[in-house]
């Protein structure tokens, strides 16, 4: 795992409930089986988001900052 951890433990099981709540209510019948593989793709990748630690969309959202919290320019 060579992404850098960006959730705090806090988030991390966060993610890991929701993702796996999400992908269990995947399991109940709907009309429409997409339904169930978004629910279960979506799901899943939460959960992991969380055991990993790292979320691409936070840090996105984040943007890049130092210890300050000015944003840095890397070159």
């Amino acid at each position: 795992m060579s992404e850098e951890q960006n959730l705090s433990t806090v988030e991390r099981g966060a993610y890991m409930v929701v993702g796996l709540g999400l992908a269990a209510a995947a399991a109940k019948p709907r009309p429409n089986p997409l339904l169930n593989l978004l629910a279960l793709a979506g799901g899943s990748y939460l959960a992991w988001r969380g055991y990993v630690g790292n979320c691409p969309v936070k840090a996105a959202l984040a943007g890049s900052h130092d210890e300050a919290g000015q944003l840095s320019h890397h070159r």
